[in-house]
């Protein structure tokens, strides 16, 4: 049974050391973004990712998308990152783009389902951000069922998922809205959804680099 946890940013420390260590031995953690309520594992570790893909009730062939607290952190998840995406890194994070890039082989199959890409994105949700750079990367899918919609209060999220998740991270209501927008950075670049970045976004600022987006 989950156990809800007002967001301090003056427990910031206790908040992070506790989310890690349920993070360490495969528990699940709720916590805000910019749009919905999200559902972190630690990403690394493939039996967390069995529970998540358990708990969510979600096809096993999807990829699962990976949320940051820095930049620093692309190193622990992926091969490189291409010019076209540091680009796009400077110019939408923090916010609601997931960037698709190159993962490392290491990483659990069921996370990146065989596509040899992970999906990642720095939140524009200061909260989440100021709690990942001292926790590290986590898995960021919705807190919900799959074919359910997105919870945007910690109190929906355990109706729905509080018998089977370990804390939620209640950070007040979230905004809602679009999702994040998926983005391919492999030649040709293209979006795989799209969210709460616009396409005419994306092209006005990958002109400039002369890079079109198909």
């Amino acid at each position: 049974m989950a156990s809800i946890e007002r967001y301090s940013s003056s427990d910031l420390h206790a908040l992070s050391e506790r989310a890690r260590a349920l993070l360490q031995r495969g528990g699940l953690v709720a916590f805000p973004t910019e749009t919905f309520y999200g559902l972190g594992v630690n990403p690394f570790d493939e039996q967390a990712v069995d529970r998540l893909l358990r708990v969510k009730g979600r096809e096993d062939h999807k990829p699962i998308l990976v949320l940051i607290g820095s930049v620093a952190q692309l190193s622990s998840l992926v091969q490189d990152v291409p010019p076209v995406a540091t680009i796009l890194i400077e110019a939408f994070w923090p916010g609601p783009l997931t960037i698709l890039l190159p993962a490392l082989p290491s990483l659990p199959h069921n996370l990146t389902a065989g596509t040899g890409t992970v999906g990642i994105r720095l939140s524009s949700c200061d909260p989440l951000t100021a709690l990942l750079r001292l926790v590290g990367p986590v898995t960021g899918t919705s807190a919900n069922c799959a074919g359910q919609p997105p919870a945007c209060t910690a109190q929906l999220v355990e109706q729905e998922l509080g018998r089977e998740i370990d804390l939620i991270l209640d950070g007040g209501p979230t905004a809602g809205g679009p999702p994040s927008t998926v983005l391919d950075v492999r030649r040709p670049v293209r979006i795989i959804r799209e969210g709460a970045v616009t396409r005419q976004t994306i092209e006005n600022v990958l002109e400039t680099h002369g890079i079109s987006l198909v």
